[in-house]
């Protein structure tokens, strides 16, 4: 299975960035960002302004796999009542 990169330009902080992903993780953190009420330049700036270096598509890729194992695990803990 192929993802295609694809670059896409979102504002940061109020300035255009372009950025290369995944379509997975686009899809993802589209699908993030419209569950917490957000657009995806909002959440793009959190994911920037709480970074500890690295390139920025690097902390988004950790952050949208960090969120869907974080829900993967709540999920399994719910199912058998273990943490």
């Amino acid at each position: 299975m192929k993802s295609p990169v694809i670059k896409r330009t979102v504002y940061v902080n109020g300035r255009k960035t372009g950025i290369c992903l995944e379509d997975r993780f686009w899809s993802t953190l589209k699908e993030i960002a419209h569950a917490h009420g957000a657009t995806v330049s909002q959440t793009v700036t959190q994911i920037n302004t709480l970074r500890r270096g690295g390139t920025l598509s690097g902390a988004i890729r950790l952050f949208v796999l960090d969120r869907v194992r974080s829900k993967r695990m709540g999920a399994t803990a719910g199912k058998d009542g273990s943490p």
